[in-house]
C-alpha cells in the first residue's frame, strides 16, 4: 500500500486516463465514478489503516468489469500507488480488468462476472452477525443489467426477509438493462421489504443523503441514475 499523499475528486479523471488499452469499458467504469467517490470518502470505514481490522465496513465491487474508476478511487485514498495505474492489465501488474481480491489492496472480492456480487454480501452479513459485528457496513455496487441475473433476485428477497440493516445495495442505473422492472428499479427492492430511493447518480450531495439517512430493520437499496450507456 501506498503512503503517498492521498488525492481528491478533481484528480480521478487523469487518474482513469492513465489506464490506457481496448479493455477500458469505459462507460461501465465512468458511470461508476461519483457513487465510488463519495462511498470513500464521505461515508464507509475504509482506509488502509484499517482494511484488515474486523470491524471495518466492507465495499464488494459486483460490477467489475470497468474497474478503472475503482482503481483510480483507491488511488486516491491510499490503497494504491499511482505509478501502476499505466501498467494495468499488464502481465506484472496486480491490476487486472477484472478486480482480483487476491492482488489488489482494499479490495474484498474478485469481480467481474454479473451476478455475484450482491449474494457474496448477503455471506459477509451473515458472517458478520455470527461475529456479532453488527455495526459494520456492507455496500455492494451493482449495474441495473447485472440484476437480470436470476441470482441477484434470489439475494433481493432473503436480504430483505432476514432484515438486513448492515447491507446495502446501489445499483448504477443506466438503462442497460433488458427488460427493466415493473415500477421501476426500486419498486422491485421495495416488494421484497427493502428500504428503497433514487438519485441522481452524479450528485454528491443526495447520494450521501441517501447512503446515510437510517433504514431501521431493512436492507437499503441506492438507485443511482446516470447517463444511459452509449
Amino acid at each position: 500500500m501506498t503512503t503517498g499523499t492521498k488525492q481528491g475528486y478533481a484528480d480521478l479523471p487523469r487518474l482513469i486516463a492513465l489506464m490506457t488499452g481496448d479493455e477500458k469499458h469505459a462507460g461501465a467504469a465512468e458511470s461508476t465514478l461519483d457513487v465510488l467517490w463519495v462511498l470513500y470518502d464521505r461515508v464507509l470505514d475504509i482506509s488502509p489503516d484499517t482494511i484488515r481490522k474486523p470491524a471495518r465496513d466492507r465495499f464488494l465491487l459486483s460490477k467489475g468489469h470497468g474497474p478503472m474508476a475503482y482503481y483510480a478511487v483507491l488511488t486516491a485514498k491510499g490503497f494504491l500507488d499511482e505509478d501502476e495505474l499505466a501498467g494495468w492489465g499488464g502481465l506484472d501488474s496486480r491490476l487486472g480488468y477484472h478486480p482480483d481480491r487476491t492482488r489488489v489492496p482494499g479490495a474484498e472480492i474478485s469481480s467481474g462476472s454479473l451476478g455475484h456480487g450482491l449474494p457474496l454480501a448477503l455471506g459477509t452479513v451473515f458472517g458478520l452477525r455470527a461475529r456479532h459485528l453488527d455495526r459494520a457496513k456492507v455496500v455492494v455496487l451493482v449495474g441495473d443489467a447485472e440484476l437480470d441475473e436470476g441470482s441477484n433476485h434470489e439475494a433481493i428477497a432473503l436480504a430483505g426477509r432476514a432484515g438486513m440493516e448492515q447491507l446495502t445495495v446501489v445499483a448504477i442505473d443506466n438503462a442497460s438493462a433488458s427488460h427493466g422492472w415493473p415500477g421501476g428499479l426500486a419498486r422491485r427492492f421495495e416488494v421484497e421489504g427493502w428500504a428503497a430511493r433514487t438519485v441522481d447518480g452524479r450528485d454528491h450531495e443526495a447520494l450521501h443523503t441517501a447512503f446515510t439517512t437510517p433504514h431501521p430493520g431493512r436492507p437499503l437499496a441506492v438507485v443511482a441514475v446516470v447517463e444511459p450507456k452509449g
